[in-house]
C-alpha cells in the first residue's frame, strides 16, 4: 500500500507497523484475560482504569509532556469531549471483559468486524457524510446478517452491537476532537474521569465477591497488575499510527483483530458456530469486502485527481 503522499516512505511503513501491532495486540488480549480468571469482568475493569491512569502519569513524566496536557486541561470544550470519550471507552471494555470472560468470544470479534459499517452510518447521520451505492449494499447486508444471527440462531447480539456503536461513537468523538489532544493525554484524561467509576465497581466487589488481586498466586497478580500497560500500549500505538498512514490503510488492517479474535474462539475455546452464525458472519464478511473495494477505489481516484491537479502546465 503507498503511502500518504505528505508523508515520507519510512514514516508510512512506520505508521502501518505501529497500526498492525496494535491489531495484532487487541486480537490476541482474550488469551491474556483468560488467564486473569478468577478475577471477574468488572474487577478487571477497575484496576485496567486505575493502572493505566498510573502508567500515563508515568509516560507524561518520562516523554516530558506536562505542559501540552496542562493546556488542554484549561480548555473546557476538550475537557468535556475527553469525558464523553471515557464514557464511551468504558462501555466497550466493560463490554468486552464481560463478553470474553463469560465465554463469548465469537461474539466480541462480531462486534469488531461489524464497527467499520457502523462507523459508515455515523458518518451519513451524524456527519452528514454522501455515501456510495457500495457502501449502501454493504450496509443492507450487515442489517440482514444481524437479523440472520437473531431468528436463526435465536439470540440477540448485544455484545457485539455494543461493542461496535460504543467504540463507532468513540471514534465519532476522538475525531471531534483531533490533533488538539495527543494520545498520551487523551487516554490519561479519558482514565482520570472514569477513576470514581473504578472505586465505585472495586468497593461493590469487595463486598459481593472480595478482591482477587494478591489472593491466587504471584502470577496471576503480575498479570492483574499489568492490565494497565497492556491495554494501553495497543491504544497508544494506534494512535501513532493513524497519525502516520492513510485512512484506507487503517480500514484494511482492522480486520486482523477480529479475525484473530474469531480464530480464538473458534478453534482455541472451541465456541459453539451453528450454521445460522456462519451464515451471519459470512454476510458481515461480503459486507467488509464490498466496504474495504469501494475505499480502495475511491482512495485511488482521490489520488489521480491530486496527482492530475499538482502535475505542471
Amino acid at each position: 500500500m503507498t503511502p500518504a503522499p505528505s508523508a515520507p516512505t519510512g514514516g508510512g511503513t512506520r505508521g502501518a507497523l505501529y497500526a498492525l501491532g496494535a491489531y495484532l495486540l487487541w486480537g490476541v488480549l482474550p488469551i491474556y484475560f483468560l488467564q486473569l480468571k478468577p478475577t471477574g469482568p468488572f474487577e478487571v475493569v477497575a484496576w485496567r482504569i486505575l493502572l493505566a491512569f498510573v502508567f500515563c502519569l508515568l509516560l507524561l513524566t518520562v516523554l516530558r509532556a506536562w505542559r501540552p496536557f496542562l493546556a488542554i486541561v484549561r480548555q473546557p470544550r476538550l475537557m468535556l469531549l475527553t469525558a464523553v470519550a471515557g464514557v464511551l471507552i468504558y462501555v466497550n471494555w466493560q463490554t468486552y471483559l464481560f463478553g470474553a470472560l463469560t465465554g463469548h468470544v465469537i461474539e466480541t470479534s462480531l462486534g469488531y468486524f461489524i464497527n467499520p459499517i457502523v462507523t459508515v452510518l455515523l458518518g451519513v447521520v451524524v456527519l452528514r457524510e454522501r455515501l456510495r451505492l457500495l457502501p449502501w449494499i454493504a450496509v443492507g447486508i450487515a442489517v440482514a446478517a444481524v437479523l440472520v444471527i437473531v431468528v436463526g440462531y435465536g439470540a440477540f447480539p448485544w455484545i457485539a452491537l455494543t461493542l461496535a456503536f460504543s467504540f463507532g461513537f468513540y471514534g465519532l468523538v476522538k475525531k471531534q476532537i483531533g490533533p488538539a489532544v495527543d494520545a498520551v493525554s487523551g487516554l490519561t484524561l479519558e482514565s482520570m474521569w472514569l477513576l470514581p467509576v473504578a472505586v465505585i465497581q472495586l468497593i461493590f466487589v469487595a463486598n459481593l465477591t472480595g478482591i482477587t488481586l494478591g489472593t491466587a498466586g504471584v502470577l496471576h497478580t503480575v498479570l492483574l497488575l499489568l492490565a494497565g500497560a497492556v491495554t494501553a500500549v495497543p491504544l497508544l500505538l494506534f494512535a501513532s499510527g493513524a497519525r502516520r498512514v492513510p485512512l484506507t490503510v487503517i480500514g484494511l488492517l482492522q480486520f486482523v483483530a477480529p479475525i484473530i479474535q474469531f480464530i480464538i474462539g473458534v478453534w482455541v475455546l472451541h465456541e459453539p458456530m451453528t450454521l445460522e452464525r456462519w451464515v451471519g458472519f459470512a454476510l458481515v464478511w461480503v459486507a467488509l469486502v464490498m466496504l474495504s473495494v469501494d475505499s480502495i477505489v475511491a482512495a485511488r481516484r482521490h489520488r489521480r485527481v491530486v496527482d492530475d491537479v499538482a502535475e505542471p502546465v
